[in-house]
């Protein structure tokens, strides 16, 4: 799944440690979401797109044939 995780960290200036603390993950997860390597849990991406202040649609981009 692609994301634009890493534009909206960047957009405020946060390094991934910063995100990981914001969302209590390690930053090995923050690493993994940005490259598309994990998909995060629905609440996960609820409070990524609550803190970044945008939506789940906004920030984790589904396409057809994504589903693993």
């Amino acid at each position: 799944m692609k994301n634009r995780l890493e534009e909206h960290r960047t957009s405020r200036g946060w390094t991934q440690q910063e995100l990981a603390d914001r969302v209590e993950v390690s930053r090995q997860t923050v690493i993994s979401l940005e490259r598309g390597r994990y998909n995060p849990s629905i609440l996960l991406a609820f409070r990524l797109a609550r803190l970044l202040q945008t939506t789940i649609e906004e920030l984790f981009l589904y396409e057809e044939g994504d589903d693993d």
